[in-house]
This record gives C-alpha cells, structure tokens and sequence, in this order.
C-alpha cells in the first residue's frame, strides 16, 4: 500500500471516529450521562487508563464532575477535583485556554502530585490535558492519565483536541439543559410551595407546611423555622420536622449566635457542608436537643424587604446539598415571610374580634347592631334580659319598637348620627312584659367589616331615677323644715336690729351683720330649691317686671362684696346704667348673679380680679360674670349646669352642684341662654342673656 493510501485511510477513520463520536454526544442531554461518555470515548480512544472532566459555568467555578478509573465511574467528585482546579493541570488549562502533554507527570510542576503518586505507589504517569471550548466560551478541562510515563504522542493529543473541539458543544448544551431543569424544579417547588403554604391562615399550620415542603424540596433529615422577637434579638424557634428536631422548638437563640443568628444579621443565606468546622456553629443547641448536625442550608425569611426570621434545612438525605438547594430555600422564604406575616396579621384580627365580642357581650348596657333603617342585626346578653326578648326576637325588630328616639336629636331618618361624638338623649325602653325602664340612649355610627352600622347603647337610669326622687324628696323636705324656724331667725335679727342704738357697739353691729347675711344667703338657698322644682315641673316664671340691670348687678356685687374683701380681691362693675330694661323676675335673676358671683369669689386666687358686665343685643341684654381662676376643660361646659355635677378638683372648694343648674332654669325659664366661655388656666367668663322690657 502506498503512502498516499496510508494517509487516505487514516483520514478516512479519523472522520468516521469523529462522526461516531458526534453521533454518541448528540444522543444524550443529561450532564452527567454526557460527560461520561465524553470521558469513555476520550479514553477508549485514546488509550488512557483514566479520566476527568471538569465543567465550569460562566465565572470559571465547577458545577459538575466526572472521573473514570479504569472501568469505575465516581460521581460527586467536584469538591475533590476543586483543588486540581485551583493549583493542578487542570486549572493551568483553564487559564491559559491550551492543550498540555506530559510525558512525564514527575518532571512537570503543573501536575499536583498527590500520596498516590509516590514511587513507592503509582509513581510516575503521563498525562494530556484539554480545554472545553464552545464559541470561545471555555466549558469545563478534560484530562486523561496513563500510568507509563511517555505512552502519549502527539497523535493522541491531536486526537483529543479533536474529541474535545466536538465535546465543547455536547457539554455546554447539557449544562444549559441541567440550568434549565434546576430552573425549572426550582420554580416548580416554589410554585408547589406557595399553593400549599397560602391555603391556611392558621399561623401553626402555615409554619408546618412551609417547613414540610422544605423537607420535600431538599431531602433533608430536619428542617426547623425561627422567628425575630419584638426587638429584633432573639430567635425563638416555632417549628420543626423530624423525632430529635421537635425538641428546639421553644430555644431562644440571640443572634449574635450560630449560623442561623449570622444569617439574621447578614440577611443573606449560607450553605455550610461540614458544620463543626465553621466558626459560625453553635454547638450548644446540638447538645440540648440531641441532635448531630452535619451540614446545614439557612436562608432568611423576609416580609417586605424585612427579616423576620430563618429557615435551616439540616443533613441531607443523599449526602451533600445540590448547588440550587440555597436557591430553593430562599425562593420559599420569601413565600414563607408574606404567609407568615398574613397569618399572623389574621391571629391578630381574630383575638380583637374576640375582644370585641367579650366586651360586647359582658358589657352591663344594652347594646344593640343595626342599619340605618332601624333594623336589629346584633344583641348582646344584657339586651336580651333587659328587655325580655329572646335574642331571636330581637334580631326581627326595630330599634323604635323598643324605645322612642328623639329624632331632633338624631334627625329625621337617623341622618345626624355620624362617626364623631355619640348622641344622647333619656328615653323609656319598653319591655316584653309590659315593665317600662328609663333609659340614657348613646347612639353613633360604627364600622363593621366595612359596612357602617348604627350602634346603640341603653344605659338603665332606674336607679339613678329613684336616687334623684331621693334627693328632690330631701331637699323638698329640708326646705319646708327650713322656712319656719328661718323666719323666726330673720324676726329677731330685725328686732335685735331696732333695738341696737345707732351709735351702739361696732362689735355687735358687726356681728349682727354677719348674722343677717347669713340668713339671706340660706333664704335664697331656699328659694332657688323651691324655684328648681317649679321650673323642672313646667310652671312659668311668675312676677315679672321691667328693671334695669345696672340695679340688678348693684345688688347682686353689694351682697358679694364683703366675702370678696376678706379674700382681697377687686370686684368691678361695668354695667351700664344707660342700658334697656329687662322684664324678668327681678329677686330670681339677682340670686342668678349672686350666684354667679360667689362662684367666681370661690375659685378666684386670693388678691385677684372679679367683674361683672353688661351690654344690649338687640331685643337682648347680655349680662356675664369674669373670674380669674383655674378655668374650665371643654369636655365640662356643658354638663356643669345639670344637677349635682361638680368638677372633681384635688383642691377648692365643694357643694351641692344645684347653683348652676338653678341659673340655667332661671334663664332659660325667661326665653334667655346662659353658657361659659373659659379655656383652662385663663379663669371663666359666665354669659347669660336677658328679654328687654
């Protein structure tokens, strides 16, 4: 055969073991099974005794491995031959993209030499080396090894460049198809992951299915979940799989602690494959539960861009995580932070709820749900036995069928009700039996479920009822018991007053004065309660007459004016004799300016100013009376003129609370109004208006 032939032969088998090896690669898409066969055609070949092919993703880092020794594959070899990467052959190729021969492995620095290269042992070899190129992207080094020294040519490296020209393509594809499919169960699992957490609100339950399709996802031994207390310390673990991990749960790890605390610090996640060789493990934990931790996935849980705890997926199953297994944890972590915080946001509103329906139910008052029809939609406990109806009863009912509101207060059709302040107004609640009970009615807007509601509240005035029956029936008793012997007090004080010389002793002339001030202070207490009970009743104000309201201030401050002197104040007068008579009962709007004025003497300090003023309005007169003392909140001006209130102070003085409320019937029972303006710390100034003559 000629040399033409010769070297027409070999190209002919050249193409055909290229074709055949094109073929063999482009039959499979797994990266695993595509390596392998890369490294038996190498090998087979070539004639080597040994193989590996390293893959490297796009920044040079190795995501997957093969090697072959004689006839035995080893899988999960990318962690042994990292190092070959980093200081071998291997990596020399990587860096500078070329084909290395050997001829012999102990005369060359770039192969790392291992105990199993020893003379004693393997000694010497001869190696080949190849990058992976495809459209100059390097994808991985393939290295054959044949233990005699100088058993490769340049034939065989010639062959391999060749094999590994066509293998560039074969490996990056099945690493892109390995990418996708680690891709693709990744979102699979968080898809899956987030069907099955967001079907409860059940906080415990959540935590258990976040947990459970973990330990689904990664295989692993336990799984355990960790949440941040209020300020953010502490860990306290709520959940964990597995027979040994259910006793963490209750720990409180501060986060200055383990490789969960690091975690919650960083806000970053960590895979650690040998654990007690991490500076970061906390072996304490270990040792309360029982538990032997391994290797250890933490990935933080977030909820709105917050931690709010940890996840730790520990000791998996098949021996090492996979390289998407942090991946997979942190993508349910985030599902796991918007479950979690939902489900607690939902405990929240139940316990309120409850809360709301505890007080509504124990509250002593009625209290009553309905719609702006009047409609009863809810009842509480002391509804039902205050009125007699059953609560289905009830709920079939108006709200006008138990008690007649006061629609000038509420409007026609409800329409002045609104969220703001309650309105009151009395009221009698008709019973099931018959029984009729007086009644305070609060009324207000409420909000349910977003739907707003009307809510009513029945306060049971019976007792406080009898109690004013009480106080009236005293006062009524006291006044009458009073009249006799106070006007025989009065006749003899004016006897004793005609029998003193006009020249007599100045200590019994003022003792006599004091006497008779006295008496005309306890008449005209008298007199107001007798003209409270007249007014209450309905009855007209009776002995009118048209007089000047400068006289009537000149009285009313002439009777204050000694109590003033002994506290040092000034009492001025700024009532114009010019202004328009008032047709009022002259003796009962004195004692209303009398009483006006003693107030103001009360709670003025000692060397301060009182003054009583007047001006017309029209076809009014207004009167008012200034003090210079504490001032009166806003929440009082208006119940301090009902009977019986008196401002609860530390310090001042105390009395009966029936001053005001008297003025008020006085005024208003002559057509006028009478109100305060005051603002605390600035004294008060009491107004009342008058009808010209």
């Amino acid at each position: 055969m000629t040399t033409q032939n010769r070297e027409n032969e070999a190209t002919r088998a050249s193409l055909e073991l290229l074709y055949d090896i094109s073929r063999e690669l482009a039959a499979a898409l797994d990266l695993r099974t595509v390596l392998q066969r890369v490294l038996f055609l190498c090998m087979r070949n070539v004639g080597a005794i040994s193989g590996s092919i390293i893959v490297l993703d796009d920044n040079g880092q190795p995501v997957e491995s093969a090697i072959i020794i004689g006839r035995q594959i080893h899988d999960h070899a990318t962690s042994q031959l990292r190092v070959t990467l980093e200081r071998g052959l291997a990596g020399w190729v990587a860096r500078q993209r070329q084909t290395v021969f050997i001829p012999d492995t102990s005369r060359d620095e770039r192969w790392l030499r291992r105990p199993d290269d020893a003379e004693d042992r393997t000694g010497s070899k001869s190696a080949i080396s190849a990058p992976l190129l495809a459209r100059d992207r390097l994808v991985g080094v393939i290295t054959l090894v044949h233990p005699t020294p100088g058993f490769f040519t340049l034939d065989h490296v010639a062959l391999l460049q060749a094999i590994a020209d066509q293998a560039g393509i074969a490996v990056l594809n099945a690493r892109l198809y390995a990418e996708s499919q680690r891709q693709a169960r990744v979102m699979t699992a968080v898809a899956e992951s987030a069907a099955v957490i967001t079907a409860t609100l059940k906080l415990d339950d959540v935590l258990q299915r976040i947990l459970e399709q973990i330990s689904q996802a990664l295989r692993v031994e336990v799984v355990s979940l960790a949440l941040l207390d209020a300020g953010e310390q502490t860990l306290e673990f709520r959940a964990s799989t597995g027979g040994k991990g259910q006793s963490v749960i209750g720990i409180r790890l501060p986060i200055d602690k383990g490789i969960a605390g690091w975690v919650a610090r960083e806000g970053r996640g960590a895979i650690v494959s040998d654990a007690r060789k991490d500076w970061r493990f906390y072996p304490e934990i270990d040792r309360i539960t029982g538990f032997a931790t391994q290797s250890i996935a933490c990935a933080p849980i977030r909820s709105r861009g917050k931690i709010i705890g940890v996840m730790e997926a520990l000791n998996p199953l098949e021996g090492q995580f996979d390289p998407d297994a942090l991946l997979v944890l942190t993508g349910i972590g985030s599902l796991a932070g918007t479950a979690i915080r939902h489900a607690q946001l939902f405990e929240r509103l139940e316990a309120t709820h409850q809360r709301y329906r505890d007080l509504f139910e124990d509250s002593i008052d009625s209290l009553l749900i309905s719609d702006w029809q009047g409609r009863i939609l809810e009842a509480n406990r002391q509804a039902v036995l205050a009125t007699g109806f059953s609560k289905d009863v009830l709920l079939h009912m108006l709200v006008d069928q138990l008690h007649q509101p006061d629609y000038e207060k509420v409007g026609d059709r409800l329409l002045k009700i609104s969220a703001g302040n309650p309105i009151s107004y009395e009221s009698i609640l008709r019973t099931q039996s018959g029984r009729v009970v007086p009644v305070q009615v609060y009324v207000r807007e409420v909000n349910i479920e977003g739907i707003s509601h009307l809510q009513w509240i029945l306060r049971d005035l019976t007792e406080r009822k009898n109690l004013d029956t009480l106080r009236d029936d005293l006062i009524s008793m006291i006044y009458h018991d009073l009249r006799s012997p106070l006007a025989n007090v009065v006749s003899s004080l004016d006897v004793l007053d005609s029998m003193l010389p006009t020249e007599g002793e100045a200590a019994f002339r003022s003792l006599l004065n004091i006497a008779v001030r006295s008496t005309e202070r306890i008449q005209r207490l008298t007199n107001s309660l007798l003209d409270i009970n007249r007014l209450e009743a309905g009855q007209a104000v009776g002995n009118r007459q048209s007089v000047s309201p400068s006289a009537l201030a000149s009285e009313a401050a002439e009777a204050i004016l000694p109590i003033a002197q002994n506290k040092s104040q000034e009492l001025t007068q700024n009532v114009s004799p010019d202004l328009p008579l008032v047709l009022v009962d002259a003796d009962m709007i004195k004692r209303v300016l009398i009483n006006l004025l003693e107030n103001a003497v009360k709670y003025t300090p000692q060397g301060s100013k009182v003054s009583i003023g007047g001006q017309g309005k029209g076809a009014w007169v207004l009167m008012w009376v200034q003090d210079s003392g504490p001032g009166i909140p806003p929440a009082d001006r208006e119940r301090i003129f009902d009977k019986y209130t008196r401002l609860h102070a530390k310090e001042g003085p105390r009395g009966l609370g029936l001053g005001l409320a008297f003025c008020r019937l006085a005024v208003e029972g002559h057509g006028g109004r009478i109100w305060v303006e005051s603002n605390p710390g600035e004294g008060s100034r009491f107004c009342f208006t008058l009808p010209v003559g």
